[in-house]
């Protein structure tokens, strides 16, 4: 009997048993990547340095994850630290990785790359003739940065269309992450990122908007098209901007207990007024959230296409003497609990890209034209129009998107003014 209850009390339980294999398996691992390390350090045919062998195998553990991990050089964390405040040197792309080649999420506004005609969707297949398969996403990142004035001939595949190059000179990257101006009585709110001063960008324009129509103001367009995302904390501003009260969005992590809730706080810059937010497949992350948010409000109409699908939170975790490493660590949720990631923001009004033709109208007769036709009493006292063409401004390139969201405003802004007299 007592040997029993010996042998019950040194029986270790299930999970404890679990832990121990687990450990043992681990250990067996890690020799297996030291006596890799050490062959290859002994026969490689050429002797590599035990940095770039070991900063290598962290590149490929944290890119295996997913797209979005990855681990960064002192250089590159010194670079990304940049980048976020709103300045850097390059191209003016935001990219991710997609089946081994660089996809572009959005070209910046503004940019070179932007300006030679990169597009959200296209992929790159090669830097200066060099294939871009078999490269971590830094690493091709680092070879789009250069000098600036130099210039990078990128390979591109658009879908509908053969592989072709562009050219592009490299140039040192400022971004005004916010632009604003004022078309009729509607006030246009252009977000490119969601760098550190993003909120206080979107502060100025809105108090610019009040200033100048005052009553007037009939509603915001917040276009979002091409914003890759940014900073949380601004997105979250962003959005709290236009929220009286609520949750703009939750991360969930791992452990449910990690799980975080941001709220807004009583006040909306827009008083109100009806807002359209415009986004297409080059909105993400940051975008979404603030696009998701908004929506589950009901606080703004979602106007244009489907968004990016980044839904996933990246923290950077310095290591001291050795750059940073970027780890996916939680999922994005809007209000309503819906995950952004893989699946985006479905706009409540889907409107494609389209090119405007103003077609000439063929002439027809009126009743005016007729022999005999009455007068109009009321009007009968105007000066008459002459038959002469009169001189008219160019017809410009119209942003089909940014017109329906215009339209939509001033459609709603009548009918509540119909509805209060």
């Amino acid at each position: 009997m007592a040997v029993a209850v010996v042998g019950l009390i040194f029986s270790p339980p299930a999970k404890v048993a679990q832990a121990l294999e687990n450990g043992v398996d681990t250990y067996r691992l890690l020799n297996l990547l030291g006596d890799v390390f050490e062959r290859v350090r002994a026969d490689y045919v050429e002797e590599p340095t035990d940095q770039k062998l070991i900063e290598s195998a962290i590149t490929g553990m944290l890119v295996s994850l997913d797209p979005h991990s990855s681990y960064l050089n002192a250089k590159n964390f010194r670079e990304m630290q940049v980048e976020t405040r709103g300045e850097f040197g390059g191209l003016g792309i935001e990219v991710t990785m997609e089946n081994g080649l660089v996809k572009v999420i959005s070209p910046i506004d503004d940019t070179p790359a932007f300006r030679a005609g990169v597009e959200s969707g296209d992929l790159i297949t090669h830097l200066n003739g060099d294939p871009v398969l078999g490269l971590a996403l830094s690493e091709a990142v680092e070879k789009m940065r250069g000098p600036v004035g130099s210039n990078l001939k990128v390979t591109i595949r658009r879908a509908g269309r053969d592989p072709f190059d562009v050219t592009i000179t490299r140039a040192v990257i400022k971004i005004k992450s916010v632009r604003s101006h004022i078309e009729g009585e509607i006030g246009y709110l252009r977000i490119t990122s969601f760098s550190e001063r993003t909120d206080m960008g979107v502060g100025k324009a809105m108090e610019a908007f009040h200033k100048e129509l005052g009553d007037k103001l009939r509603g915001v367009v917040i276009d979002l098209r091409n914003n890759p995302g940014g900073l949380l904390d601004q997105a979250i501003s962003v959005s709290d901007a236009f929220l009286d009260k609520g949750e703009i969005v939750s991360t969930r992590s791992r452990r449910s207990e990690d799980t975080q809730r941001y709220n807004s706080h009583p006040g909306d810059l827009a008083k109100g007024l009806p807002i359209v937010v415009l986004t297409n497949g080059g909105s993400a992350s940051a975008s979404e959230i603030v696009a998701g948010a908004l929506q589950d409000h009901r606080r703004a109409i979602i106007l244009g296409t489907k968004s990016f699908g980044k839904g996933s939170v990246q923290t950077i975790i310095p290591l001291p003497g050795h750059g940073a490493m970027r780890l996916t660590t939680a999922r994005y949720y809007t209000p309503s609990g819906r995950s952004i990631q893989a699946v985006g923001i479905e706009p409540d009004i889907k409107v494609e890209q389209a090119r405007i033709e103003s077609l000439k109208p063929q002439s027809r007769r009126r009743e005016s034209d007729l022999r005999g036709a009455l007068e109009n009493e009321v009007n009968k006292d105007a000066p008459e129009k002459s038959g002469a063409a009169e001189a008219k401004p160019p017809i410009k390139p119209e942003d089909y998107q940014l017109a329906r969201a215009l339209d939509l405003i001033n459609g709603i802004a009548m009918f509540s003014s119909r509805a209060a007299d």
